[in-house]
């Protein structure tokens, strides 16, 4: 049976204020929870106010509410093949990882990128120096903060879309930032990974452990997908409702190697209630 201090929870609204998103966890069930600091669609984002900032960590004190994840906007794109794209992405990554060390995040999850137009070995290059560029005299080091690359779905071109990319990336990044692993089961399913049989499962974890290490994951974002195994198709669908079933997300929650991992739904809000009723599938399937 799960721990009582597992961490489960999902991606949140912000409306009114980065800070209302602990009462939004608090109302759902959910004792982690993951949030955009700004637009994810826009160049230009708002700097956390001083005010927003205090409450987001009185409020996550107040309720024990942790670890807190930002997603990093979804225009960033480190290993882009203009250097006119490159620059931008940098300075927004950089206004990322600012709003996330003034709101006391435990995570900033981002996709590097898409090299279309370079090689692989050019883009991990791109994307190493400009992820060390955008980190450059920020306190990170000294903060509680990890950078988390995130695996993509596995399009020809998008960073992250192996096991072996994500690794890379994360070796070369080493020596210079706070890195770590989010790993979305979506993404995982549809770039042709097999975390549904049990056999496939432990074939995963393997690779995982090869890879980077298990101890390495921080997060899992747990999605349930609309697509089949290996179609490259990033649909995310309601935990336990889709082509990977309540099986798989069952043995990850239940897996000692995760044993320190957040667990974070990303899942579609189509209904009233559906943010309540992914949370409480992943408790029930974590407490079996």
């Amino acid at each position: 049976m799960a721990s009582q201090r597992q961490r489960i929870g999902i991606h949140l609204s912000t409306s009114g204020g980065t800070w209302t998103a602990v009462q939004r966890a608090v109302e759902c069930g959910a004792n982690c929870f993951q949030i955009f600091s700004s637009s994810p669609r826009t160049w230009r984002a708002t700097p956390v106010s001083e005010e927003d900032a205090e409450r987001m960590r009185s409020g996550r004190a107040l309720h024990n509410i942790g670890p807190l994840a930002i997603h990093a906007s979804y225009l960033i794109n480190l290993c882009s093949q203009t250097a006119e794209v490159r620059s931008k992405s940098t300075a927004t990554f950089r206004g990322e990882v600012d709003r996330a060390l003034a709101l006391g995040a435990d995570f900033l999850v981002l996709h590097p990128g898409s090299w279309r137009g370079l090689t692989r070995d050019e883009a991990l290059r791109h994307a190493a120096e400009n992820i060390e560029r955008a980190l450059d005299g920020l306190p990170c080091q000294d903060s509680r903060l990890r950078i988390l690359i995130e695996n993509s779905a596995g399009s020809e071109f998008s960073m992250g879309g192996s096991l072996d990319q994500i690794a890379d990336l994360v070796h070369l990044l080493d020596r210079c930032a706070p890195v770590d692993v989010c790993l979305d089961t979506c993404h995982l399913h549809v770039a042709g990974y097999d975390i549904v049989t049990p056999e496939g499962y432990l074939e995963t974890v393997q690779n995982i452990e090869d890879s980077f290490g298990a101890r390495r994951v921080k997060v899992w974002h747990c999605n349930d997908a609309k697509a089949p195994q290996g179609s490259k198709l990033d649909r995310h669908q309601h935990i336990g409702d889709g082509t990977i079933g309540p099986n798989a997300f069952r043995r990850i929650l239940m897996d000692s190697r995760f044993a320190q991992c957040a667990f974070i739904a990303e899942t579609p809000v189509d209904e009233p209630g559906d943010v309540l009723r992914n949370v409480a599938t992943l408790r029930a399937l974590a407490a079996e």
